[in-house]
């Protein structure tokens, strides 16, 4: 079993399981988690924060780590692109009700492949301060901007310096196949963007889902920028 960071709160039924983007930790969810009404689990998925790093990664083998923490009672999955593709893949575990993708990058150029390959290939870049390294996991996660630290699960000492403890490794898991993996979804999905994200437009969406939505004015991380936003998307999965 793969060993995870795991924050947990909140009570109450169908579990909303939370799930950040790549090179994110949990704390993403913090302003979302406090509008909850019910209860909510947010793990640090593998190579990333507290959580142990895997011996290779694809969206599967993140899906299987973190499966355990489906309430089989009812969980609603909320994901955030990478996290939103792991969400799909945990469609047909059993207790899930419904998933919720955020700012899913479903359409990739083979030279965006190629790059991504690339930086999976580089070891952990190591910094000469705590400043510079928390930096560095702002820009990774898409927060410059939107955090001025970084949460302490997210950086670790490395010899005379600092480094992330997001595993580079992580970018190498492919493209996601997202129509595949809606054709195979036993519950409802939702696919939504920030109407301002350069990572997925909306025709992108709607040409895999009819009903995708836009939120207005917000950005990649929608969730950060404004989690009210997110709350509508929730509230039919009671």
């Amino acid at each position: 079993m793969t060993e995870l960071r795991v924050l947990r709160g909140g009570s109450g039924t169908p579990t909303v399981l939370l799930l950040h983007g790549l090179g994110a930790t949990a704390d993403v969810w913090d302003g979302l988690t406090t509008l909850l009404d019910r209860a909510w689990v947010a793990p640090d998925l593998p190579g990333h924060g507290g959580s142990a790093w895997l011996d290779g990664y694809t969206f599967a083998a993140v899906a299987d780590a973190v499966a355990g923490l489906v309430d089989p009672r009812g969980t609603v999955v909320v994901g955030h692109s990478f996290g939103g593709v792991i969400g799909l893949h945990l469609a047909r575990v059993p207790g899930v009700r419904a998933v919720v993708g955020l700012g899913i990058k479903v359409a990739w150029t083979g030279e965006e492949l190629d790059r991504a390959a690339a930086l999976a290939r580089k070891p952990p870049v190591i910094h000469p301060t705590r400043e510079d390294a928390a930096t560095r996991f702002q820009r990774v996660a898409g927060l410059v901007g939107l955090k001025d630290d970084a949460p302490g699960a997210a950086l670790t000492r490395d010899g005379d310096g600092w480094r992330t403890t997001h595993d580079p490794r992580t970018f190498a898991v492919g493209d996601p196949a997202v129509a595949a993996l809606l054709a195979d979804a036993p519950v409802p999905v939702v696919l939504a963007r920030g109407e301002h994200d350069p990572m997925v437009s909306r025709d992108q969406l709607m040409a895999l889902v009819p009903d995708a939505v836009d939120l207005p004015g917000l950005g990649h991380n929608a969730h950060v920028e404004a989690p009210a936003a997110l709350l509508p998307l929730l509230a039919p999965h009671h």
